[in-house]
This record gives structure tokens, sequence and C-alpha cells, in this order.
């Protein structure tokens, strides 16, 4: 029995662009629950955030193997292998062109040069790091002699996976098939690494050309758990489960979790706003019962504030440590969603730039909410007037119109902290900029006061880190 390989690309697509960066932590964790083999990012664009990301989610994953996908440069290997440094299973990717077109109008090659970039490339990588993947990008047009040798020169420099890629979508199955018997018996050495695949699914064909190519001896396949021109991972699991074993093939997917966890990932895809909302992608309520007790150490508590997202230097580490003892001596168990609290309370506190003056909420089911808010800034006092889709969405517009700054909002938390009809809210915010998560702390008697305060302690911090 052959086990196959499945590797998600969910968070390659731009779908997953609307995606906060809390919710692609989310993500990964269902993926990996999921018993999905490996999960793909892509590469480095931006090295602060974008590293943060990829630690963030090496740290996340347990079983799945984290992919992230690298340009065949020296410098982007070595940045990359350092974002992975925590993973407890790293790969890069390397990935190329191998048609004509491709090769000479998008990358301004011949196939010479980019068979020494790649095999350059892949040699350095495989020095850093044990599991590297070539993966040949528009496999189905190139010419078969090129493939095979550009493929095998690759499993000779290190390589222990080969994609190969239908990015023109084309093929039939039969012809796909036909396709991957003859890579198979033709690349030099791919009796060294596992051959894999990746189907485009444009004439709606991905799912079963991915099929047909496990039958004909590939191990691994691309696919998604949201697809967006891809295999679904869903029905391959399906179709492994109900038919691999009359052809000798098996999947590490808990099928019996399929639909429960795809319809969670889905949920995240799926969420409604408006077109000028401040919440990028809705707000959702938590679900995260992880605690901590006075036990619990330091390394265990930022630990958690980097699952959470936060970079904190060592100051600040100290200061949420100190405020989460005094808190877990207090009460039996303190909760993740309370560690969000200390660190918007303890961490990073600054010189508040703007100040709340005085607002104004209208909210009703016939009219849209609209929010009149003033802040001081200096000795100036600043007002704007916004509608949103709800009092706090109208708030935060507004607010962003007085400020003429824009930050995406990665998370919104709302809870009691006292009963009784006085009882206090507490509203944590959480803004990304730069790769680096702001939290803002607010408590007030009224929820829409308690949100925007937050919303502006997180401010403070962004534009203090930024005008210093």
């Amino acid at each position: 029995m052959s086990t196959i390989r499945m590797s998600d690309v969910t968070l390659k697509q731009k779908a997953a662009e609307i995606l906060t960066f809390k919710e692609k932590i989310e993500l990964v964790k269902l993926l990996d629950r999921l018993g999905v083999d490996v999960v793909e990012l892509k590469g480095i664009e931006h090295a602060k955030a974008d590293s943060l990301s990829i630690k963030t989610m090496g740290d996340t994953l347990k079983e799945s193997i984290l992919c992230v996908e690298v340009k065949p440069e020296k410098t982007q290997i070595d940045l990359t292998v350092e974002a992975l440094g925590t993973a407890r299973k790293p790969r890069l990717q390397i990935t190329a062109p191998t048609s004509l077109v491709q090769m000479e109008y998008l990358w301004h090659m011949k196939p010479e040069k980019m068979r020494e970039v790649v095999v350059d490339a892949i040699a350095y990588a495989a020095s850093r790091i044990a599991d590297v993947e070539f993966v040949a990008l528009d496999a189905t047009r190139s010419e078969r002699d090129f493939l095979y040798a550009i493929t095998g020169a690759a499993i000779e420099a290190g390589a222990k996976t080969i994609t190969l890629c239908d990015d023109a979508g084309n093929m039939l199955p039969a012809e796909f098939s036909a396709f991957v018997e003859e890579a198979k018996r033709s690349i030099p050495g791919l009796d060294r690494a596992a051959l894999g695949v990746s189907c485009c699914d444009d004439i709606a064909m991905a799912d079963a050309c991915s099929i047909v190519s496990l039958i004909a001896g590939a191990t691994e396949v691309k696919a998604s758990i949201y697809p967006e021109g891809q295999a679904s991972l869903r029905n391959l699991a399906v179709l492994l489960r109900k038919k691999g074993s009359e052809y000798g093939l098996s999947s590490n997917m808990r099928t019996v979790e399929l639909t429960r966890i795809g319809d969670q990932a889905a949920r995240l895809f799926t969420t409604t706003r408006s077109q000028n909302s401040p919440f990028e992608n809705g707000v959702r309520e938590m679900d995260d019962e992880r605690y901590f007790t006075v036990h619990d150490d330091i390394d265990t508590i930022i630990r958690e504030t980097r699952n959470l997202g936060y970079d904190l230097g060592e100051e600040d580490q100290t200061l949420v440590y100190e405020a989460f003892t005094r808190l877990a001596s207090k009460k039996e168990l303190v909760y993740a969603r309370e560690i969000d609290a200390i660190v918007a309370s303890a961490a990073l506190q600054v010189p508040p730039t703007y100040q709340l003056g005085d607002f104004i909420i209208n909210s009703g089911n016939v009219f849209s909410a609209t929010a009149h808010i003033r802040l001081k800034r200096g000795g100036e006092m600043l007002e704007s007037v916004a509608l949103g889709d709800g009092p706090v969405d109208a708030a935060f517009l507004a607010i962003e119109q007085i400020t003429g700054r824009h930050y995406e909002l990665d998370d919104f938390q709302i809870q009691s902290v006292t009963e009784g009809r006085e009882a206090m809210g507490e509203t944590v915010v959480k803004l990304l900029s730069g790769g680096k998560i702001y939290s803002g702390r607010g408590l007030s008697t009224d929820i829409i006061g308690s949100s925007i305060s937050a919303y502006i302690n997180a401010l403070n911090k962004i534009v203090y880190e930024e005008e210093s």
C-alpha cells in the first residue's frame, strides 16, 4: 500500500489574501488536525512581516511539513531558512518554469541558464535544510528532453521531491496519466525522490487528473481545502478513501473529521462585510480554551504571546509575565484570551498621541449607523463623521478618517468582566502594522466607548513607534 502525501496550497491562493493573521493561524491548525502532510506558504516578500508569519506557523504545526516557496537566490534562501528555524518539519520549495515560453518571456532565460540557476539554488538550499522540493512550472508544455534533464539535475543537486505542474490546465485524465507514466520512466534518479503533481482546474479536470496521476505512480499531490482553480483536498481524500484500496493507495487524512473541519475552513473565507469596513473579514467569537496557571514559567507564557502573533522585546516580556503571575495568583485558570488583554494593558505602554474627546453614536434598524468622533492631538481638536455597518464599525471608520491611517484589524474581542446592570465591558483590539501586532484595551460600562478606547490605545502604540 502506497501512502499519498497531500499538500495543501490554500494559503498560496488569492482568496487567502482576505484572511487576517489570526485566521491564517486558525486555518493552519485545522489543516494540521485534519492530517494534511504538507502546508504550503508563499515566499517572503516583506521580510519582517512574512518572517514573523512563517515563525508563528512553524510553532503552530505539530505534524504537517511547513513548506515555503523561495526564489532561487541565496539571500532569499537564507532569510527563509532563518524564518523556518523553529518549524518541526521545514521544507524549502524552489520553483522555476521549464517551458520555453515561460523561461524566455517571464524569466528571460535560455534553457541552459535556467538549468544552471535551478541546480545552484537547490544545491545551496540542500546545504541549509534537509527537505527541498523542486517545482517544474508549466511542465506539461515543456520540451520533454529538457524537462527530464532539469528535474534529474535537481535530484542530483539534492531535491527530495519533484513536482510537475499542468498550469495550462488543458489535459484530459488519460493524457495526464500518460504524461506522468512517461516522466516516471524518464527522469533520471527519480528512485531517490518523490514525484508530485499539481493540476489546474480550468476545464474542471483537476480532481480527475490528480487521481489518475496517483494511480500512474505519483506519490504527492497539491490540492486546496478551499479550491480556487486547484484540485479539491476534500474530493481527493474521499476518492482515496473509497477507491484507493483497489489501486494500493491510501492517505493520512482523517476523513471522519473531513466534512466538519472542511466547513470550518470554508467559513473563514465566506464572512461578509461592507466595502469600506475596517473589519477586513468580520469578527468571530473566540473558541480557544487554552489555559495557564500560576505554575507556568515565563517561557510558556511568552511562547503563547508568539502564538497570538506578538513579537515582544525583553522588557515587555517581563512586564507581561509579571502581570500574568499577579492575575494567576488570584484565579485558578488564565485563558488564552486573557493573555491578549494582559499584553494590551502591560506591553508597549506609550504617551498618548491621540486622546478621545467626545463621541456621539446613532444606530438603528432603518438607518445606517453613524459615528461623530472628536480626538485631541496636542492642542488641536480633530473630528469626523462616518457611516458604518454598525456602531463600532462606524466609530473605527471615523477614527481612520481623522488620523488618515488604515491598519488591518487583526482581532476584536468583547467580554463582560463584571455582572449586573452596570457590568463593565472589556474590549481588546489588535491592529497589524509592518508585520507586528499592536493591541489596545478598553474598559467601560459602555461597550462602544470601550471599543473606541481600545482602538485608540492600539493606534497610539503604532504611531509612537512610527514617529520614534
